[in-house]
């Protein structure tokens, strides 16, 4: 066989294993033998191992897995992928429509009810057709490429069947047979199983060797458009359709309902449903189908108002109370935590409840050794709901929490207005524990493989006192720990040396400081520029910002009062840890001196000489602020390439609207 005819012969059977392929994955139809499929796939393999250069990203012999990888990229999504807020009754749900009702006013409206799969939230992203990129959802800004991964899905095409450049979202999940089968081989290896679908599902497309993934048998199912505006439809319903003659795959129990009670009416049906799916769902997602309402109701800062997710109600199981033990917090609080005979609750192994503060054990009348009912709070957190009293047989016992502290003796203390019990000693050994555990955690210095566990260890072996002595570990000290050999201490060490030049707000979230969240870090690093500003100032020059109030002023200012707050950061300045932001500088304009000075920005359609998120960010430090939707409040549209609605609803409103040069003219002024 010689090339060309080679070629011909690729092409035809890219074809025809890609039809079997959707028929059987996606239609659930097949029209061969898996004996046929398999034969053809050998063929193919056998003619690219002969001719190399005929093998292509989109070829079906590509879906077992590729070379094992050294680590996860970091994606920044286009459009963020934002969760939803819950809805948990009736009344909720009349409450989401009230709200949907008043923001659209008397327009008329409907909802599509999907089905909430249990699984893993990703983007596929296609250039002309070419499936190029997948990526999970991450913190909904910053998701990990798990492209080599997704390949393995075999319902997700490589190439649609349309040369359409889109990017898509859905839920990647475990078939419950796939499940039992995963766990019934891990069994037998003596290997931990996997507590439900969702966990399984989650810990296959995060292994770095795609081979894992492949023999999974994950699937997914898509449920929207990133941007749907190029693409000519007007409603989520329309969106599905035409995902689905592309060649995806999507949930057909999906509904379009003409009011909220024909969604209550899905809701209830679907809820007896449930145990009959060949896969996990924890809910209903409810979504404004028209595409321009959704426009119009835009989002919060969190989540969408066009959307809601009813969860089911949580599952609640009967066991016993054998104990209540007790932790301190990185701010001092203590804790009781009820130890319990561990029973099964909605897919996982329950051994441990919080109970929160004393207040609630008195309300609850709980005491050692009742029997109790427990669920899931969101189908996540472990709670006691209630004490089953008539099952009591004398020989409980009632709780007293302790006047000092459980770790290190120092007398506890409830503070004015405060319910919690808390221990102020600095030097508690728990409070410098769970603040490393802190400071080292994805949100603050986000040092990789510097868990709870290891941060314990290090303590406990006294290589460390404080954060700063992070930066003083070294290898041939790390290598003597437990479970520590030498790839995993120059993997450590070069997570630690990397962190040191992370922005200021991370720093200052990661120190811990009362009251300052990551948000709040963030306003006072852009505010304030460097650490020694920041350190000498004043409670009058921080409540004069508008998003800081006067506890959390008097909580700054009393941190960096402190003499041991002094000495710390002199050892984080001396080990080299930035002490500067980096990120993007808000400038301080006034109106006039910036063409975005006091402007609502919206942004859409395609940009091709920066991303989406840098526009973005230079708008904002030129005083504009970003919005997600056109309304009559937007003074600008930056409209690049395939702008779809919300330029078409800009027009409408005769808000100003400006092409990508216009838009790089001004940045560069």
């Amino acid at each position: 066989m010689d090339i060309n005819a080679a070629a011909e012969r690729v092409k035809e059977l890219h074809e025809t294993l890609n039809k079997y392929s959707y028929e059987y994955y996606v239609l659930d139809q097949p029209s061969v033998p898996d004996s046929e499929y398999d034969r053809l796939l050998k063929e193919l393999n056998n003619i690219e191992e002969q001719f190399p250069e005929l093998q292509t990203p989109d070829s079906p012999t590509q879906r077992v897995g590729g070379s094992v990888l050294d680590a996860f990229q970091k994606v920044q999504h286009d459009t963020p992928m934002l969760s939803l807020g819950n809805a948990f009754n009736e009344a909720d749900l009349h409450d989401f429509d009230r709200r949907v009702e008043q923001l659209v006013g008397h327009s008329s409206y409907s909802y599509v009810c999907e089905l909430k799969i249990d699984g893993l939230a990703v983007s596929l992203k296609y250039e002309s057709g070419l499936f190029v990129q997948g990526a999970t959802r991450g913190d909904g800004t910053t998701g990990e490429d798990i492209t080599a991964n997704l390949k393995t899905i075999r319902s997700i095409p490589l190439r649609l069947q349309k040369p359409l450049t889109m990017e898509v979202r859905g839920e990647a999940f475990m078939p419950k047979q796939s499940f039992i089968a995963l766990n019934a081989i891990r069994d037998e290896k003596g290997e931990e199983p996997f507590a439900n679908p969702r966990n399984a599902a989650a810990g296959s497309l995060r292994q770095l060797d795609p081979r894992i993934a492949a023999s999974r048998n994950l699937d997914i199912f898509l449920y929207g458009i990133a941007n749907p505006g190029p693409l000519g439809i007007s409603t989520h319903s329309e969106g599905l359709d035409l995902l689905d003659s592309l060649g995806f795959k999507t949930n057909k129990e999906r509904r379009v309902c003409a009011t909220i009670d024909e969604v209550i009416l899905y809701v209830k049906e679907q809820s007896e449903k449930r145990k009959q799916l060949s896969y996990e769902i924890d809910g209903i997602v409810i979504k404004v189908n028209s595409l321009d309402q959704q426009d119009e109701l835009g989002f919060t800062a969190k989540s969408p108002r066009w959307a809601t997710a009813y969860k089911f109600p949580a599952e609640e199981v009967v066991t016993k109370l054998t104990d209540i033990t007790l932790s301190v917090g990185r701010t001092g609080v203590v804790t009781p935590t009820a130890v319990l005979q561990p029973v099964r609750v909605a897919g996982t192994t329950v051994g441990r409840a919080s109970l929160h503060n004393e207040d609630l054990i008195r309300e609850k009348d709980i005491r050692i050794g009742d029997m109790v009912v427990v669920k899931k709070a969101g189908d996540i957190i472990p709670e006691v709901v209630s004490v089953l009293a008539d099952r009591r047989t004398g020989e409980e016992k009632e709780f007293h929490m302790p006047d000092r502290c459980p770790e290190c003796d120092s007398e506890l203390v409830r503070l004015e207005g405060e319910v919690a019990l808390r221990c102020i000693n600095p030097q508690c050994p728990a409070q410098i524990r769970e603040g490393m555990t802190h400071f080292v955690s994805r949100n603050a210095m986000n040092i990789e493989g510097l868990g709870e566990k290891v941060v314990a260890q290090l303590y406990r072996e006294k290589l460390i006192t404080d954060v700063a002595d992070l930066y003083t570990l070294q290898k041939e000290t790390l290598i003597r720990l437990e479970r520590m050999g030498e790839k995993s201490a120059d993997n450590l060490l070069a997570a630690i040396e990397e962190s040191k030049q992370n922005s200021l707000e991370r720093l200052l979230f990661g120190l811990g400081i009362r009251h300052v969240g990551a948000k709040a870090a963030k306003t006072l690093a852009m505010e304030f520029g460097t650490m020694d500003r920041l350190k000498n100032v004043t409670t009058e020059e921080l409540t004069a910002i508008h998003e800081i109030g006067g506890k959390m002023a008097d909580a700054v200012v009393l941190y960096f009062n402190q003499p041991e707050v002094e000495q710390l950061i002199g050892k984080l300045k001396a080990a080299g840890v930035n002490m500067a932001y980096t990120g993007p500088v808000q400038a301080a304009v006034a109106e006039g001196e910036s063409a975005f000075a006091g402007k609502t920005v919206v942004l859409t359609g395609k940009l091709s000489q920066l991303t989406r998120n840098d526009a973005k960010e230079q708008i904002e430090a030129l005083g504009g602020t970003v919005t997600g939707s056109v309304s009559k409040k937007t003074d600008l549209v930056i409209a690049g390439e395939e702008a779809g609605s919300k330029l078409e609803k800009a027009e409408k409103l005769g808000v100003e609207v400006w092409d990508e040069q216009r838009l790089m003219d001004e940045l560069k002024k």
